[in-house]
Parts: C-alpha cells; sequence; structure tokens
C-alpha cells in the first residue's frame, strides 16, 4: 500500500516554532495558491488549525495568527475539487458539541464529503477560562465530546446524545454530513491521547513524534484496539521532518530532508515501514512561489516512489 501525504497549511497558523518570515505579510491568496497547487499535486488533505485566543504570556511564541479552521476549510473547499479537509486538531472541548457538529455537517455537506474531523484536547488554559470550561477536565470533555459528535454527526436527523456533560434529543440539525460517517482522527501524543486514539477514533495524529518514538506508539494502538476487539480500519500518522525537493541553495537547517525525489521518497518510505499510512509534510521556502513549486516537485518527482 503506498503512503499517503497531506499538509498542514501555511499562513493561517503563524507559530513561531515553524512559520516562515513571508507568511506575515501573507492571506487569502496565498492560502488559495497552496491549496490549489496541493490539490492538483495528489496530496490527501489540507490541515487548518485551531486556537480562539492566545494569551499574552504566549503570544510571542504562538503568535495570534490563527485563522477559524471552519471559515478557513469551507473557503478552500469551493476553490479545490478533490482534496480533503482536516482540523488539525479542532479543540471540540470548548464548544458544545451540537454547535461543532452544526459547523462541521455543513463543511462537509457543501464540500460534498471532504472532511476528516481532527479532534485534541487543547493546551492553553486561558482559552478554556474565557469560554467556561474547565481545563483540568479537558481529557473527560474531549472524550465525551467524541461520544457526543459520533451521534450528532451521524445520518440522524434528530441526534440523540446523554451523558454526564452534554444531553441532547429531539433537537433536529440539517444539512445532515455528506459522508455515512464522517472520519474523526485523535490528535496527540500523551499516554492519554494515544489511548482515547486507540479506542474513540479513526485514526491518530501524533504531535511531531520522532521517528525513533512512533514504532512503540503503534503498537500500543494496535495493542488496545486488538484488546477493544476492534478491527475497523486505522489510519495512523506522522509529521515528517521539514523537506526541501532538491539542493537548496540557502540554509534550509540541519533537520530538513533535501533531495532528489529518490531519496525523499526513500526516506519516507521508513514510516510506512513502521506502520504509518499518512505523513503531513512541510516545505521550507522563502515565499509563496517557492513553496507551491516545492508542492508540485513533490507530487510529481516523490509521491509516484511512495
Amino acid at each position: 500500500m503506498s503512503l499517503s501525504y497531506g499538509i498542514q497549511l501555511p499562513v493561517q497558523s503563524q507559530s513561531t516554532i515553524y512559520a516562515e518570515p513571508w507568511e506575515a505579510a501573507a492571506g487569502p491568496a496565498d492560502l488559495l495558491a497552496v491549496a490549489r497547487a496541493a490539490d492538483r499535486a495528489g496530496f490527501a488533505y489540507l490541515a487548518c488549525c485551531d486556537h480562539v485566543a492566545i494569551p499574552r504570556r504566549l503570544a510571542p511564541a504562538m503568535s495570534t495568527v490563527w485563522y477559524d479552521p471552519v471559515a478557513t476549510l469551507a473557503f478552500l473547499a469551493a476553490a479545490t475539487e478533490r482534496i480533503r479537509l482536516l482540523s488539525h486538531v479542532a479543540v471540540v472541548g470548548l464548544r458544545h458539541p451540537l454547535l461543532t457538529a452544526k459547523q462541521y455537517a455543513t463543511l462537509d455537506h457543501l464540500s460534498g464529503g471532504r472532511l476528516i474531523l481532527g479532534v485534541g484536547a487543547g493546551h492553553v488554559r486561558e482559552e478554556f477560562e474565557a469560554l467556561g470550561v474547565d481545563f483540568e477536565r479537558r481529557g473527560l470533555v474531549l472524550d465525551e465530546s467524541i461520544d457526543a459528535l459520533r451521534a450528532a454527526l451521524g445520518p440522524e436527523e434528530f441526534p440523540e446524545h446523554h451523558g454526564k456533560l452534554h444531553d441532547f434529543e429531539g433537537l433536529g440539525q440539517l444539512p445532515r454530513p455528506a459522508q455515512e460517517r464522517v472520519p474523526v482522527w485523535v490528535g496527540g501524543s500523551s499516554p492519554a491521547a494515544v489511548r482515547r486514539a486507540a479506542l474513540k477514533g479513526d485514526g491518530w495524529l501524533p504531535q511531531g513524534d520522532p521517528r525513533d518514538r512512533l514504532p512503540a506508539r503503534i503498537a500500543r494502538i494496535r495493542h488496545l484496539r486488538a484488546q477493544a476487539g476492534n478491527d475497523e480500519p486505522f489510519v495512523v500518522g506522522a509529521i515528517a521532518e521539514p523537506l526541501y525537493v532538491g539542493r537548496p541553495g540557502w540554509d534550509v537547517g540541519r533537520r530538513t530532508l533535501t533531495g532528489g525525489g529518490a531519496e525523499l521518497a526513500e526516506s519516507l518510505r521508513a514510516y510506512r515501514a513502521m506502520g504509518v499510512h499518512q505523513v503531513q509534510v512541510r516545505f521550507r521556502c522563502r515565499g509563496r512561489a517557492e513553496l507551491t513549486d516545492q508542492i508540485e516537485a513533490f507530487g510529481a518527482e516523490v509521491a509516484p516512489l511512495l
């Protein structure tokens, strides 16, 4: 089986960990160009992060640039044809499940069934406090939110859920998602997140784990799913090191993988050997044109060898 590949969008989130300098002055036209290039190049998905508000103490590192994922993915859905739309990740515990379901069901309906709902627990205490959600119990909140969203994003016009935190029935929501079952991928690499992904998810989105840590976590997921008697398909993800297709004439950093198509494909195929099904890639670049060139080169030179 080939290894599929997706991309976390630039511009829409600008944490200093990964944002390139040119993104600070970029905007909608740049997002459109990147999304269309990825769509043409056979990428499996576009991914978009989720933060509501960043406190001053974290702003220097995280920045305050975080586009809303539903609005951004809907905007790009209308400009693309086949590429899937991933929230990586939606902090669904910040919102009532019926509100989340309304937004993402509409996105799936409008895009013709291209949504992948990536969810995570969140880590910014002030966001939870501002929205009246218990930060200390965010894991429990996420667990029930996933259950409630399974019901609310299912085929029933009047979904039903009865839990400790949320209780609803007899409330209709149309339109329904275009997909019969919206895939839910669970993000995070803590023991609790790995367990949650194994037992509640259709896939796992690790949080930047280096290669040497992935095999043990993948084995753990397989063990937990087997123990639960769950043999349904499950998508294991990974986030690759930064990439540059070709030989850069500038300093791309020592961790960046560089080289021709065969060289990069050989390196990325190691993820497939571990049991990874999809890998998220990010390219070093000095501007939009270089990024779209990199996306096109990856699709033409690397992807066919995966």
